[in-house]
């Protein structure tokens, strides 16, 4: 199957405050040095690959004494120029918000203000016209259902049981912009993901909604190799995913891995770093 690149438009976080000083997840463990420097110059490789590719990067600036902003799909959910703004669940992150929503509004987005918690497109990614929407362990239930009556599409809940991948963007990735079927051809997978990362519940979901999709091993999915970014033909994914990295040869697509071992250390990768603005 020919495999089109489709356009991006992305917000990212220069991770200058950058460091590993408290744990929210199993990933973090702040006895372990961290390196920003090297964070910086990892994040920039990225940055700039987006570059190359043909995207467009928007910055929101740092802010000192919040070293997770650098995980910019975290801080909301945008569509058709409507922005779903964050709201975390742990303290350590809560200060957050109110940047992102200022970003939003200064760019011209129509900016609403959640009720429930809710950790942006960590928990919630865009599959065709539905939204598969992560629960568990950061966004709440109440937040599917605030994003159904804020975006007005078909909103699927699925619960992650696995603490290592506690964002739904750790667990499924997705590969096509569109969902469907080709005109004259096959229907074609648009995710990539991990079933034992869900419940039975959720893994019937997906088997049945996306027959086709790739099914990761755990050992690609332990080193986030699921928290990738896709044009549709371009696979931004972690050098240590090697299985996966086969099975999108296989189907057609082109990986290209970029080591973010860094930033891995605050339980972030490719996926987490970059926030897709749908204008």
């Amino acid at each position: 199957m020919t495999r089109t690149a489709h356009h991006r438009r992305y917000l990212m976080c220069r991770p200058e405050h950058f460091t590993v000083s408290y744990t929210i997840n199993p990933w973090m463990e702040p006895a372990n040095p961290t390196d920003t420097a090297k964070a910086v110059s990892q994040w920039q490789v990225l940055h700039d690959l987006y570059l190359e590719l043909g995207h467009e990067v928007e910055l929101i600036d740092p802010v000192e004494g919040l070293p997770d902003m650098v995980y910019t799909a975290n801080g909301g959910f945008l569509i058709d120029g409507v922005a779903y703004g964050p709201k975390f669940r742990f303290r350590e992150r809560q200060g957050e918000s109110g940047p992102f929503i200022d970003w939003f509004r200064t760019h011209g987005f129509d900016t609403r203000e959640p009720v429930e918690v809710n950790e942006g497109e960590g928990d919630f990614l865009l599959v065709g016209d539905t939204i598969l929407a992560g629960t568990g362990f950061r966004s709440t239930d109440d937040s599917h259902r605030e994003l159904r009556e804020i975006f007005g599409r078909e909103v699927v809940s699925l619960t992650l049981t696995d603490p290592r991948f506690y964002h739904l963007d750790t667990a499924i990735a997705v590969l096509d912009p569109v969902e469907g079927v080709e005109k004259g051809g096959p229907a074609h997978a648009t995710i990539a993901y991990l079933p034992s990362a869900f419940d039975d519940a959720s893994q019937r979901i997906l088997a049945e909604r996306y027959p086709d999709a790739i099914h990761v091993s755990d050992e690609d999915g332990a080193v986030f190799g699921l928290n990738s970014s896709s044009d549709g033909y371009n696979v931004i994914i972690s050098p240590r995913a090697k299985g996966f990295e086969r099975q999108l040869r296989e189907r057609g697509y082109h990986p290209i891995t970029v080591d973010l071992s860094e930033l891995l250390l605050g339980g972030g990768g490719i996926k987490c770093c970059t926030l897709e603005l749908r204008s």
